[in-house]
This record gives C-alpha cells, structure tokens and sequence, in this order.
C-alpha cells in the first residue's frame, strides 16, 4: 500500500492506493508554503501503518541526477533534494515526480491512453504543460524536462506578438496556449479584455470575434504539436487542464494536428482525459508503485 500526494500552491490532496493502482482519497489540508517542517508535518498527518512508501506530483521539475527540485509556488521546496529530505523525516521511500508526468502516466495506465504504449499527455490549463510515457514509465530526460512542449521560442510571429514567457524566453506556446494564453490572443486582437470560459462560450455561440481568437490559438498550437508528435510518435495525446472542459476545443485542435502530422490517420489522436480521480494522485500511486516493486 502505498501513500500518494498531489501537491499544489494551495492545497494537499492525499489518497492511498494498492497494487492494483485504484486511489482511494484520504482529504486535503492547506499546503504550508514557507515552513518545511510544517509541509512535512501535513504529509505525515495521512501516514499509516499500512504506509510502504510515498508517492508525490507536484508542479515543479525535479533533476533526475541531483534530485533536486525547482518549483515556484512552494518556496520552502525550492532547491532541495525533496525525495532524500522527506524519506529521512518519514522514515519511508519517497519519490517525488512532475505533475504533468503523473498526468501522462495516469491516463496511459488508467484513461484514455489505455492500450497504447506510447502516449503524449498535454496540459492545456493557466499555461501549456505535457509528459511523456512509453512502456508504462515516465521519461523525464536530461533535466527532468522530456515533455515540457509549453517552452521554447515556437510560436509563429507572423500570427502573432512574441510575449514574454515566465521561463525568461519569448515567443512560447505557453504564454497563448493556455487559459491565460486564449486571453491574451483576445486582448491582443480585439482589444478586449474577457475571461478565457467567456471567449469559449462566445465560440460555440458563433461569435465571429470570439471565433478569430479560436482559430488564431488553433493556429499557434497546431504545428508545433504536430511536430512534437512526428519526434516521439505518440499514438495517443489525452488533453487536460481547463481548456480540455470544452470538447468542440480539443476536437479543432485535434483536426488541425492531424493535418500537419507525417502519420495519416483519420481517428481521433487528442482527447479529452478520461479520469474522473484526480489523475495527479493516480500517476503518483502507478509511478510510486513501480519504484516500490522495484525496490
């Protein structure tokens, strides 16, 4: 049995799983953002005696050979050995993976990249994440960065401005693909400020400004990811974050990645995700498993 956290700059959701990967939710508590012993206290409030190891997703990058991990939004976090450090107070295996890995893996393992041995699993949410599994196992590459399509001077500046992007480059696909991202192509546009589900709703209701801002974000995201999937050949890509909310959404994107993929197909390759559990404590649980079968 095994305990898994989906940790972000708010909350801690916790759950346990057994060797069967189904997550059972224990709760949440508030995330102590400055205190590390307080943030280690909260974790180890949801141990047990059935508790074998501990799993956690968490929106940070964490460098596969120093252990270290960056995170922005948990200071006390920032810069540690996380894995090392909470093993040693918790007297447990700690493993420690990138919620956008544990997202990929969930789906692949759980959702709607079941059956597929390679799957490419894309965060459209405030901003533009993914993870990559093949074989069942996360690839997190030099760094810890395999996956992340969100960064990386790609957009197309013939379309659009090159913003700058929180990394300290210009021209992401992070910086419009997201929520945030649809919000700025609409400002951008028509010079109008109006939340990202309004823009969408504006769409489906075939508002032609709102529709501009649509296929200029189709645009944008369709060719790189289109190239992404030409690199890895992925033969699934489950979607989620915000914007995955919105079928019609993922479906106009879906078609226009097709069209600028190598490999001809006329099914479906971007989904909606599939779990109703949250799919950051279902990959924790499948990724800390694996570590604990394997010693």
């Amino acid at each position: 049995m095994i305990l898994c956290f989906d940790i972000g700059g708010s909350r801690i959701k916790a759950g346990r799983a057994g060797a069967d990967g189904v997550v059972v939710p224990l709760g949440d508590v508030p995330t102590p953002l400055g205190d590390f012993a307080a943030f280690t206290g909260a974790l180890a409030g949801f141990a047990g005696d059935w508790t074998q190891g501990i799993a956690i997703s968490i929106a940070g990058v964490v460098d596969p050979d120093s252990g270290r991990i960056k995170v922005a939004n948990i200071p006390c976090l920032n810069g540690r050995n996380l894995a090392a450090e909470l093993g040693h107070a918790l007297r447990h295996p700690v493993w420690v993976f990138n919620d956008a890995d544990c997202f990929a893996l969930a789906e692949a393992g759980q959702g709607a990249g079941r059956g597929h041995r390679n799957v490419f699993g894309v965060i459209l949410g405030t901003g533009v994440g993914g993870g990559l599994v093949i074989d069942g196992r996360i690839i997190t590459g030099a760094g810890g960065y395999a996956g992340e399509w969100g960064h990386g001077p790609v957009a197309n500046a013939a379309l659009a401005p090159w913003f700058p992007c929180g990394c300290g480059l210009s021209g992401c696909l992070d910086t419009v693909g997201g929520a945030r991202g649809l919000e700025r192509l609409h400002r951008h546009l028509h010079g109008i400020d109006t939340g990202s589900v309004a823009v969408l709703e504006a769409w489906q209701a075939d508002d032609p400004v709102a529709a501009q801002t649509v296929m200029l974000w189709r645009d944008l995201l369709a060719g790189p990811l289109a190239m992404v999937l030409n690199v890895v050949g992925s033969s699934i890509v489950p979607v989620g974050g915000g914007l995955a909310n919105v079928p019609a959404l993922i479906a106009l994107l879906d078609g226009a990645v097709r069209a600028n993929l190598l490999r001809s197909t006329d099914r479906p390759l971007l989904l909606p995700a599939a779990l109703a559990v949250e799919p950051g404590l279902v990959g924790a649980a499948l990724a800390g498993l694996a570590g604990l079968s394997h010693g």
